[in-house]
């Protein structure tokens, strides 16, 4: 709280212009629209009024792609933001997979995410490698192993990420792909939210 917000009279005079608190920037999804905002020391914070994309972390293949936000799924703090998807820190979001099927089949020369079985069998033509290029994906074939939830959402076509940055203050929305525990903890909440 200000001093002027307190019960307490207290004798420290008028408002002064860095106290101040601003409006919110409660950030939607949409085609991106940022504003600059000017502040103390001339420095700039950008509010992001809309964003649609994001630079998400793949943390365990060490991998970061530019992916579509495509909902927003869980909010901690408050239903109403998921209601009206509004992009805040922590939020759960939903993405588009397909950076990532794109990077892992390129990387490991394996599909992410199991197909289906009544799926047509179309013939696609390898592309051509080297020999060389060709030894280094069979070497990488062994460490390719995804969590069994995070194979299940690939096929999907979207995955679960937290936003890390703070779309209001940065301008941004970037993220990480949640996994493991943290991904089982975030499904287990979203499904109880559903069952309500």
């Amino acid at each position: 709280k200000q001093w002027y917000q307190r019960r307490v009279a207290i004798t420290a005079g008028k408002k002064r212009k860095f106290e101040l608190g601003r409006p919110a920037a409660n950030t939607k999804m949409g085609t991106k629209r940022i504003r600059p905002v000017r502040t103390m020391g001339g420095n700039k914070k950008f509010r992001a009024l809309r964003l649609e994309t994001g630079n998400f972390a793949w943390a365990s293949e060490g991998s970061t792609r530019k992916a579509r936000i495509m909902d927003v799924v869980y909010n901690a703090s408050n239903n109403e933001l998921v209601r009206t998807k509004t992009l805040v820190k922590n939020c759960i979001v939903q993405i588009d997979a397909t950076p990532f099927r794109q990077w892992y089949e390129a990387h490991y020369g394996v599909t992410a995410g199991r197909k289906k079985k009544n799926e047509d069998k179309t013939t696609v033509e390898e592309v051509k490698k080297s020999n060389h290029v060709q030894r280094k994906i069979d070497a990488r074939k062994g460490e390719c192993k995804i969590g069994q939830l995070l194979d299940d959402q690939f096929n999907t076509g979207r995955l679960y990420a937290c936003v890390a940055s703070r779309p209001g203050q940065s301008g941004r929305c970037d993220g990480y792909i949640l996994e493991g525990r943290e991904l089982e903890f975030y499904l287990k909440k979203i499904r109880m939210k559903k069952s309500k």
